[in-house]
């Protein structure tokens, strides 16, 4: 699929899905504008595109912040394709849950992401239309102890998903989101080589981890006007996890 002409903001691009997923559409011929807190992190991803052939900038943003993104849309430029991918998690029991940590995973992935998308959209309308691809998770559809503000968050990630594709159809404006399952990435590749990860994996109809390029299909087809009819949808891409026995 040819991205050719188009500019894509990806948020959380420092490391893991982000950077992959800005690298993805790069090879495809979209510039990219990396965003997270990590400069030096985002740099280097950028370099990394640059000499594959893609064309990158980096820029600073705190998604948890909105009220300091003064200037951000001049700074991102027009953008076509928003990734809406930053996300924290804070793991614990739900009865030792501390209000700080909730507030951080709300704010980051939740809040953050619909002001993001917010501000996008505002410049995606001015221009008659874009595409906003928000990053959900299979903990927004299933449950899994120990992560309970992450899932809360996930769930409205997806809900967000919707009423947003319903609002902003009429301006052009297409919303969908990706929800991955389990994928392994260099920051957990310990923990699935354990015995724990070992027996999570064998829950997995398909008995394997998502690897990062297993995600490259639906956002390419979710950035593309491939789905130009398509908003409001949900990609799942879990290796048939929710919908295992129970």
């Amino acid at each position: 699929m040819d991205l050719s002409g188009k500019r894509a903001f990806v948020s959380g691009a420092s490391s893991g899905l982000g950077a992959h997923f800005a690298a993805c559409l790069a090879a495809r011929g979209a510039e990219v504008v990396l965003a997270a807190r990590r400069v030096e992190a985002l740099e280097v991803v950028a370099e990394s595109i640059r000499a594959a052939g893609g064309t990158a900038t980096t820029l600073r943003l705190d998604i948890a912040d909105p009220a300091g993104w003064a200037g951000l849309e001049d700074a991102a430029g027009a953008i076509d394709i928003l990734v809406n991918n930053a996300g924290i998690v804070r793991e614990g029991a739900a009865l030792d849950q501390a209000e700080a940590d909730w507030d951080a995973v709300i704010d980051t992935n939740l809040k953050g992401m619909a002001f993001l998308a917010q501000r996008m959209a505002r410049s995606m309308k001015d221009r008659g239309g874009g595409c906003i691809i928000n990053i959900a998770s299979i903990l927004g559809l299933r449950q899994a102890g120990g992560v309970l503000s992450y899932a809360v968050s996930k769930a409205g990630v997806i809900q967000m998903t919707k009423s947003l594709a319903l609002e902003w159809a009429r301006h052009g404006i297409r919303v969908n989101a990706i929800a991955p399952g389990y994928i392994e990435t260099e920051l957990n590749r310990d923990f699935w080589e354990s015995p724990g990860g070992v027996a999570m994996i064998r829950r997995i109809p398909q008995r394997r981890l998502g690897q990062l390029q297993d995600l490259d299909g639906p956002l390419l087809l979710l950035a593309s006007d491939a789905s130009r009819y398509m908003t409001g949808s949900v990609l799942v891409v879990d290796g048939g996890h929710t919908v295992s026995s129970l």
